[in-house]
């Protein structure tokens, strides 16, 4: 079983204005027009089972609307996450919304909704949406295509994980993009996950290695951060890593199989 815990798309008509402008902001080239259908040909080609979709709401209005389309776009191998934008006065509600919908968790990217991750007037939503079972999971570290400063920094999460113990938090790319040397420092050995999205290929083998076995590789998921990467060339990098078998096949897939519940 292969699942990709990491992938983006956008409606059709978004995508053809979104993908160019991201692109250009980031300076990276996207590997597919982040439409869903050229996501379900991807995970075709390369047998990926799942993809789990990951929209923001970058602004307060978008919150339903976003969550609405994530719903719509569940199907088979498709999953996706809602997402709520910390200024948006509804959030109980929308997150019980969330729940009925059956998408399994939200996704927050505290640079583009311009808020830090431990910012505590964050930490209710935070709250209810554990104690409603619903996954979490972070941007972290730099984003290419924004300014600095990382609004979730792995010193920072840290503190997030020490208020939420036991909730079900996930740390995209490898804890920090570009911050790999603070994930080691600050989340490694905590109770989180982290997913392998832009990491392989930008942090080196050697550390990547020594992160999923200092952490424990039962809390390594497999992320792509697709259309921004390729799906099996990021299959393909995981097994360069020349892992024992029981842990490749763990973070390809069984890992996200138990935490969403498949």
């Amino acid at each position: 079983m292969i699942i990709d815990f990491h992938v983006h798309c956008f409606p059709d008509e978004l995508a053809q204005k979104a993908i160019p402008k991201l692109s250009e902001n980031a300076n990276i080239p996207a590997r597919l027009d982040g439409t869903l259908g050229s996501l379900q040909r991807s995970m075709n080609k390369c047998g990926v089972d799942y993809s789990v979709i990951l929209s923001i709401a970058t602004n307060p209005l978008q919150t339903e609307k976003v969550n609405s389309w994530s719903a719509g776009v569940q199907n088979g191998g498709i999953l996706a996450f809602g997402s709520i934008h910390p200024d948006y006065e509804n959030w109980k509600s929308e997150i019980d919304r969330i729940k009925e919908f059956g998408l399994r968790g939200l996704k927050f990217h505290p640079d583009y909704q311009n808020f830090f991750v431990d910012d505590i007037r964050v930490f209710p939503i935070y709250e209810y949406a554990l104690q409603q079972g619903l996954i979490i999971i972070f941007h972290c570290g730099e984003d290419p295509g924004l300014p600095l400063p990382s609004h979730c920094t792995p010193k920072r999460l840290k503190d997030v994980i020490k208020a939420f113990p036991k909730g079900k938090v996930v740390a995209a790319h490898m804890g920090g993009y570009s911050y790999w040397d603070d994930v080691e420092r600050y989340l490694v050995g905590e109770d989180l996950y982290m997913d392998t999205s832009a990491s392989m290929g930008f942090a080196s083998d050697e550390q990547i290695k020594r992160i999923i076995s200092d952490h424990g590789y039962q809390k390594i998921l497999f992320g792509t951060d697709s259309p921004w990467s390729d799906q099996e060339e990021q299959i393909a990098k995981l097994k360069e890593l020349n892992l024992a078998e029981s842990v490749e096949k763990a973070i390809l897939g069984y890992n996200a199989k138990e935490l969403l519940g498949l």
